[in-house]
């Protein structure tokens, strides 16, 4: 029993290693490839929205686990460049839409081959079995924090 505890903390702590340098790391390399008046949260939030088209603020906040008050500040700023609209719902007017615009879709699109080149040179690092097995493999763990 007690190794077996010994091996999960051991785990956990390889575990945490890795996804702090990964996610400090990553989070420096897209900052470093960005336009200047974009911070990584507003473009995590683009990059959302293009994968969505359209949102509601509530939505995001729960996708990006923030509070609303975070989202709007976000949407503002993104809305204030030009890179976003927000639009009413047809069928119920309350709820506002938040859409890309055009600028929003090119910048977007500009920054996801960035994005994509940087993956691809780290993914390339693997070979086919086990850049698989690592994507099911994080794909799991995505599954199981969104039980949380």
């Amino acid at each position: 029993m007690e190794s077996s505890q010994q091996q999960l903390k051991e785990w956990i702590r390889r575990y945490e290693m890795a996804d702090f340098t990964v996610e400090r790391r990553m989070h420096a390399k897209v900052k470093d490839l960005m336009p200047e008046e974009l911070t990584v949260d507003q473009f995590q939030m683009l990059r959302y929205l293009r994968h969505h088209e359209r949102s509601t603020a509530s939505e995001l906040a729960e996708v990006f686990c923030v509070g609303k008050s975070s989202v709007t500040a976000i949407i503002t700023r993104l809305s204030d460049k030009g890179l976003i609209n927000r639009l009413p719902e047809e069928k119920d007017r309350r709820v506002i839409n938040i859409v890309l615009t055009e600028e929003g879709i090119r910048i977007c699109d500009l920054m996801e081959d960035q994005v994509q080149n940087v993956l691809a040179g780290i993914i390339d690092q693997f070979d086919e079995k086990e850049a698989i097995a690592f994507i099911e493999t994080f794909e799991k763990l995505a599954r199981a924090v969104m039980k949380l």
